[in-house]
C-alpha cells in the first residue's frame, strides 16, 4: 500500500492486490465457483432464450424473422447502460450493495418479460434485465482487480470462464427442457430463481474488497476525469477495441444461431446439444490458457490467437461460398468450435490487459471498457445478424472482416505499448 499522500481530486487506489505468485497459489475454489455462478447470469439469460426464439415469435406475433433476435440485442443494450453506472458507484460505496442491487433489479425485468403479453414489453423487460445483470458482471470484475494482478489475474478469470461455461453449455438444454414441461416462461422463472440463489449465495460468502478508507466520493469531476483517463489510455484502449471486435463476432454468431443451426440445418430439439459443443470449446480453451499464462506472454498469446482466428474465419468463409452457403454441417461444426476455441484464449486476457493500467479506478475502469466493448459488440455484432439471408456466407464473412481489424488493433495497441514502456 502506498504511503504517498492523496492530492485533490485524486482518485485512491482500491486494496492493493497480492503479488501473483502468492495470488497464484491462494485462490479458492469456492470463489471462483461464486464469481463464475454471478457472471453467468447474463450467459444465461442470453443461452437459455435460443430454442425458444421461434416460440416467442410466433406467440408474440413477431412478422419478421430477423427481428427475433431482439430478444438478445436489447439485454445488452440493457448492459451497456448499467455498466457504466454500477463501476462508480462500486468505487464509492463498496463492492457488495451494487451486486445486491443489480440481481433485484435483474429479477424484476426477469419478471416482465416472463408476464409479457406483447412484444414491445417482452423487449422492455430484456433492456430491465440486462441493465440488472450488469451490476454483478461489472462489480465482480473489480472485485478480482481488487484482490489479483497480472498473469494471476489472467489465470483467475480463465478459471472462472472454465466454470462458467459449463452453464452456457447446458443454457440451451435447460431453456430447452423447460419448453418440454410447458412455455418460454417457465425459462425466466427459472431465470429468477437462479439469480436468488446466486444473490444469497454472494451475500452470505463474498466479504467486502474494498474498505472505506479506500473509497471514492463519486463526483462528475471525478467521472469525466478517469473516463478520460481509461478512454485515452493506449492500451486500456486499445484492447478495449480489440474486445469489442472480437465480441462482435461472437455476437454475430449468436444473434443467428439459432436459425442456423435449428431451422436451416434442421436441428430442431438436437440444436442444444450442437451448442454445448461449441460453448464447451470455450470452456477447454479458457482452462488451456490459465495454464498458458504461466510461461507465455498474454500478448503474444492473443496475437497467435488473432491470426489462428483469421485462418479460421477464412476458411469457414471459402466453405460457405464453395456449397452456396450451407456447407456440411461436420464441416461447419468443425470450423466454428476452433473459432469458439480461440476466442475462449482472448475473451479473459484482452479483458486483463485493458484493465492493467487502471488499477487504481478499478470499479469505473471496469465499467468503461466493459460499455465501450459491449457497445460495439452489440452494434456490428447486431448488424452481422441482420444481414443473415437463410445462408452462412453474412456470419462468415462477418467473422473474417472483424478478425482482420482486431489483430490490426492489437498490433497497433502493442506497439503503442512497447513505446510507453520505453519511455518509463
Amino acid at each position: 500500500m502506498s504511503g504517498k499522500p492523496k492530492q485533490d481530486g485524486e482518485i485512491p487506489l482500491p486494496t492493493e492486490p497480492t503479488s501473483s505468485a502468492d495470488a497464484d497459489a491462494r485462490i479458492p475454489a469456492r470463489f471462483i465457483a461464486l464469481m463464475a455462478l454471478m457472471t453467468s447470469l447474463v450467459a444465461l439469460s442470453i443461452d437459455a432464450m435460443l430454442p425458444a426464439l421461434g416460440q416467442i415469435a410466433a406467440d408474440l406475433d413477431v412478422r419478421d424473422a430477423n427481428d427475433r433476435q431482439l430478444v438478445l440485442s436489447m439485454l445488452f443494450l440493457g448492459m451497456v447502460f448499467g455498466q457504466i453506472i454500477y463501476g462508480p458507484v462500486s468505487d464509492a460505496v463498496g463492492r457488495r450493495r451494487p451486486v445486491f442491487f443489480g440481481t433485484v433489479l435483474f429479477v424484476v425485468g426477469t419478471a416482465l418479460s416472463g408476464l409479457a403479453e406483447s412484444y414491445p414489453l417482452m423487449l422492455f423487460g430484456r433492456f430491465i434485465q440486462g441493465v440488472g445483470a450488469a451490476g454483478p458482471r461489472i462489480v465482480i470484475m473489480a472485485i478480482i482487480r481488487d484482490r489479483y494482478q497480472g498473469p494471476a489475474m489472467a489465470r483467475v478469470m480463465s478459471l472462472i470462464m472454465t466454470v462458467f461455461i459449463i452453464i452456457p453449455a447446458l443454457a440451451p438444454a435447460m431453456g430447452q427442457a423447460m419448453l418440454w414441461f410447458g412455455s418460454w416462461r417457465l425459462i425466466f422463472a427459472m431465470f429468477a430463481v437462479l439469480a436468488l440463489i446466486g444473490l444469497t449465495w454472494f451475500w452470505i460468502a463474498q466479504p467486502e474488497t474494498l474498505p472505506p478508507e479506500r473509497r471514492v466520493r463519486v463526483t462528475p469531476r471525478h467521472l469525466w476525469r478517469a473516463t478520460c483517463e481509461v478512454m485515452t489510455h493506449p492500451v486500456s484502449l486499445g484492447y478495449t477495441v480489440t474486445a469489442g471486435l472480437v465480441f462482435a463476432a461472437f455476437l454475430g454468431f449468436l444473434n443467428s444461431a439459432q436459425q442456423i443451426l435449428q431451422e436451416q440445418y434442421s436441428l430442431a430439439e438436437q440444436f442444444p446439444l450442437y451448442f454445448a459443443l461449441l460453448a464447451l470449446s470455450i470452456g477447454a480453451s479458457t482452462l488451456t490458457n490459465s495454464m498458458l499464462v504461466r510461461h507465455f506472454s498474454i500478448s503474444k498469446l492473443c496475437h497467435w490467437s488473432l491470426v489462428l482466428g483469421i485462418a479460421m474465419a477464412g476458411s469457414l468463409l471459402a466453405a460457405s461460398l464453395a456449397f452456396a452457403g450451407s456447407p456440411p454441417l461436420w464441416l461447419l461444426m468443425t470450423l466454428l468450435m476452433m473459432l469458439f476455441y480461440v476466442i475462449g484464449i482472448l475473451f479473459g486476457n484482452m479483458n486483463a490487459m485493458a484493465m492493467e493500467p487502471m488499477g487504481h479506478i478499478a470499479g469505473l475502469a471496469s465499467a468503461v471498457i466493459a460499455s465501450v466493448a459491449t457497445f460495439m459488440s452489440m452494434t456490428i455484432g447486431g448488424l452481422v445478424g441482420a444481414l443473415y439471408d437463410g445462408t452462412t456466407i453474412p456470419l462468415a464473412a462477418g467473422y473474417t472482416i472483424l478478425s482482420v481489424l482486431a489483430l490490426c488493433a492489437a498490433t497497433l495497441t502493442e506497439r503503442a505499448r512497447a513505446g510507453i514502456e520505453e519511455d518509463s
